[in-house]
């Protein structure tokens, strides 16, 4: 009885250990340079087993965040972490009309064939989630599983995000907002610069249920953190007001449905981004996928309430 009280302590530490991320985590990943049509794109993998493509938020993000958040995962699955096309250590484009969902999800089946992988797991934080759901409904032979984290299902739905913010940004930073609507009135808009600089300036509370001081983890050797000609080229010229660009037509809703994927999607209470108004229609898209609303979060619930998280992500990675 005692060997297996220790057997079963065991177990449940070691379990933890895998689960928990990984503060060198950046140590054990190189980047790695694979040519997809003239251009070097950045792809860091490590372990074995079933394979896991994670996908980062923006759209202009570099993978390195998740990698520090996800990174871990290798000790169970082989992981995935792409640069997508002006992000990160990858090239450029050379044509800001390259930067696309459509060309995200060509790059992420490029990649999955280059490196000879048969099925993968789709995994996609926030913008992520939009070429998660993508690829799984352009290749749905190709995918094994699919989680979504604070995602976004259409277009409408990024327009929400939009609304919301700008309604907390002057509700509750009226001084500021003066300034935004100054500029505004001049016919500024999103992606110039000096509006840009103004707007960006704002606190970013929406984005958190408490603890604003949360910081997600990054390499020593910094990435390109972000790219505002991928954010514009996919969100539109006035990206934070009014949707435009790829995203404007963009709608999974009716294609998810006749998905038949097991799916895991994970929304914040309090998140001002991915907003629970639209997310929870997800119960009705996509009726056979797990849901779950995590009460004490807000955009990102990975740094929030960690320990639910990664025990959600560890059962469903682990199902068959």
């Amino acid at each position: 009885m005692r060997y297996l009280l220790l057997l079963t302590i065991f177990f449940c530490v070691n379990v933890q250990l895998i689960a928990q991320p990984d503060d060198t985590i950046f140590e054990k990943f190189k980047p790695n340079f694979i040519k997809i049509d003239g251009y070097k794109i950045n792809v860091e993998t490590l372990g074995e087993g079933d394979p896991i493509f994670f996908f980062a938020g923006g759209p202009g993000n570099s993978h390195d965040y998740m990698e520090g958040n996800f990174g871990h995962y290798y000790k169970t699955h082989q992981v995935v972490f792409i640069d997508m096309l002006g992000r990160g250590f990858s090239d450029d484009a050379k044509d800001v009309d390259e930067y696309s969902i459509e060309n995200d999800v060509y790059i992420a089946e490029q990649v999955r064939q280059k490196l000879k992988l048969d099925k993968i797991t789709v995994i996609g934080h926030s913008y992520g989630s939009v070429v998660a759901q993508a690829y799984a409904i352009k290749y749905p032979e190709n995918v094994d599983k699919m989680v979504l984290i604070s995602g976004f299902h259409s277009g409408e739905m990024w327009q929400a995000n939009c609304d919301s913010y700008n309604h907390y940004a002057k509700t509750h930073y009226p001084e500021k907002w003066k300034q935004v609507d100054s500029l505004r009135a001049l016919g500024y808009i999103s992606s110039d610069t000096i509006f840009n600089q103004v707007y960006g300036s704002f606190p970013v509370k929406y984005v958190y249920y408490h603890d604003t001081n949360l910081k997600q983890r990054v390499p020593k050797t910094r990435y390109r953190g972000w790219n505002f000609d991928v954010y514009f080229g996919i969100i539109g010229r006035d990206a934070d007001f009014f949707v435009g660009g790829d995203m404007i037509d963009t709608d999974f809703r009716r294609d998810l449905k006749k998905l038949n994927i097991p799916t895991l999607i994970i929304a914040g209470r309090y998140d001002g981004v991915s907003t629970p108004e639209y997310n929870v229609q997800y119960k009705t898209y996509m009726p056979k996928a797990q849901f779950v609303m995590f009460e004490k979060s807000g955009h990102n619930p990975y740094l929030e309430e960690p320990e639910k998280f990664y025990k959600l992500l560890d059962d469903f990675l682990a199902k068959d």
